[in-house]
C-alpha cells in the first residue's frame, strides 16, 4: 500500500516538471525567411529585405487553385535608421512573426560594403539565437542586394537555394570563387593574420521583368543570377576591391580551395593548345625566416587529364607528356605569381601569408604584426613552384585529325 501511494506522489511529481506545449510556434504564425537582402540608401538608412518562402506555392506537382501561377516567394522591404528598427517595422507589413532559422543566405550591398563595412551588420545577425551563422554571404556586385532577393529563378523554385547551388557547383567545378558563410567572416575579422574575402554576385537582365513568374516560365529569362568575383576586405570589414574571374584563379590556388578546374597553355604559335582538367591538387605556403625578414615558398602538386587538344601533339609519346607538364607548371605558376604581386600591390593579406608565419614563428610574429601590411607585405619575397602530372589523356592518345590522315 505505502509502495502505491509513494509511486502516485512520484507520478504526480513529474507532471510538474514536464515542459508541455508552453513556447509552441504554429507553422500558420511564423513567416519562413530564406534570404535576407541589406542595402544602404544616400541618407544612411538600411533597407532591409526579406525574401519569405510561399510554403503552398513551393511544394511540387499541381497545385489547386492556380497556386502554380503564384511566385514561390515574397519579398518585403523595411527601411529604417538601423537594422534593429528595420526588424521592427517588418511587423507593420508582414502579418506573421519572422523566423530565420531556415535563413541560408545574406547579400549585402557594395555601397554598404565599402563605406559602413562589415562589423556592424554581422554583430546584428551573431547576436541572434535563431539566426545560423553557416548562412552563406554574399557581396551584391553592380547591383543592389534587393535585386538578389527578388529575381525569380527558372530551375530552383527558391532563389537562395539557386544561389547557394551555383556557388557550390562553381567551386567544385570553376575553381573561380569560394564560397563563404557568416561563421567564417568572422573569424577572419577577429584574427590579424588573415582579412575576408567575401564571393560576389550578380543580377544581368532586366530587373523589372525578373521579378515576375514570366521570368521562371521562359526558356530565355529577362533576368538571372550569376556569380561574379571575390570582393577582398581589410581587417577591419571595409571591402577594398574586387578580383575578377580571370584574375580569381590564382587567389583561389592560393588559398588550396581549389577542388576541380582547367589550366590551358599555349604550344608554338598556337594559343591554348592543349587544356588540363585538373582532378587532385595540394598548394602548401612554407615560410622562412632568413636574417630576420620572412619568405614564403609556394608548392602546387597537380594531377589531371587531358580534355582538349588544339595541336598536333603525339600523346602516346612520353616525352611530348613531360614537355606538356612543363608548359603547364609554366602556365600555373605565371597566374599564381601575377596574383602574388597583386596582393603585394594592394597591401591586404587576404591569402594568409601571414597566418603560416604567426603558426610557425609566433615570436617573430609578434614583432611584425602591427606593421605586416605595410612594411613587411608589399617587399615579402614569395617563390612559386609547380608540378603537374597528367594521369591520362582521356579515351585517346593523338588527336583525332591525325588519325584519320593514318588511316
Amino acid at each position: 500500500m505505502v509502495r502505491k501511494r509513494v509511486l502516485t506522489v512520484l507520478m504526480l511529481l513529474s507532471v510538474i516538471v514536464l515542459p508541455g506545449c508552453w513556447d509552441k510556434r504554429e507553422l500558420t504564425d511564423l513567416a519562413i525567411i530564406s534570404a535576407i537582402g541589406i542595402d544602404r540608401t544616400n541618407e544612411g538608412n538600411y533597407v532591409l529585405h526579406f525574401q519569405i518562402i510561399n510554403p503552398g506555392n513551393v511544394a511540387g506537382g499541381l497545385q489547386g487553385g492556380g497556386a502554380g501561377d503564384r511566385p514561390p516567394v515574397s519579398v518585403y522591404s523595411i527601411e529604417g535608421d538601423n537594422m534593429t528598427e528595420a526588424l521592427r517595422k517588418a511587423s507593420m507589413k508582414v502579418s506573421r512573426r519572422l523566423y530565420f532559422a531556415h535563413t541560408n543566405l545574406v547579400a549585402i550591398s557594395e555601397k554598404l560594403a565599402r563605406e559602413e563595412g562589415l562589423d556592424f551588420v554581422l554583430d546584428n545577425l551573431d547576436r541572434d539565437t535563431e539566426f545560423r551563422t553557416t548562412a552563406t554571404v554574399v557581396i551584391a556586385h553592380k547591383t543592389k542586394a534587393e535585386n538578389i532577393v527578388k529575381i525569380l529563378t527558372p530551375i530552383d523554385k527558391i532563389p537562395s537555394n539557386k544561389v547557394n547551388k551555383t556557388l557550390d557547383f562553381t567551386e567544385a567545378q570553376y575553381g573561380r570563387v569560394v564560397k563563404t558563410n557568416i561563421q567564417d567572416v568572422l573569424k577572419q575579422l577577429a584574427t590579424n593574420t588573415r582579412a575576408p574575402v567575401i564571393p560576389g554576385y550578380m543580377m544581368i537582365g532586366d530587373e523589372k521583368k525578373g521579378i515576375s513568374m514570366e521570368n521562371t516560365q521562359a526558356t530565355d529569362p529577362k533576368a538571372i543570377l550569376q556569380a561574379d568575383g571575390l570582393a577582398v576586405f581589410n581587417k577591419s570589414g571595409h571591402l577594398k576591391y574586387w578580383i575578377e574571374d580571370k584574375e580569381s584563379v590564382g587567389a583561389v590556388w592560393l588559398m588550396n580551395k581549389v577542388q576541380h578546374t582547367f589550366i590551358n597553355a599555349d604550344w608554338d604559335k598556337t594559343k591554348d593548345a592543349v587544356s588540363l582538367q585538373v582532378t587532385h591538387q595540394t598548394t602548401k605556403l612554407v615560410p622562412e625566416m632568413r636574417n630576420g625578414r620572412p619568405h614564403i615558398h609556394v608548392r602546387v602538386a597537380v594531377e589531371g587529364i587531358i580534355d582538349a587538344v588544339k595541336y598536333p601533339f603525339q600523346l602516346s609519346d612520353p616525352k611530348v607528356l613531360s614537355a606538356i607538364e612543363k608548359a603547364l607548371n609554366k602556365e600555373l605558376e605565371k597566374e599564381i605569381t601575377n596574383t602574388v604581386k597583386m596582393v603585394k600591390k594592394n597591401k591586404i593579406d587576404f591569402i594568409g601569408f601571414g597566418d603560416t608565419i604567426y603558426r610557425k614563428y609566433p615570436k617573430q610574429w609578434e614583432k611584425m604584426k602591427d606593421t605586416w601590411d605595410k612594411e613587411y607585405l608589399p617587399e615579402l619575397p614569395v617563390d612559386v613552384k609547380a608540378e603537374t602530372y597528367i594521369r591520362r589523356t582521356g579515351l585517346r592518345n593523338n588527336p583525332i585529325q591525325h588519325q584519320l590522315e593514318d588511316e
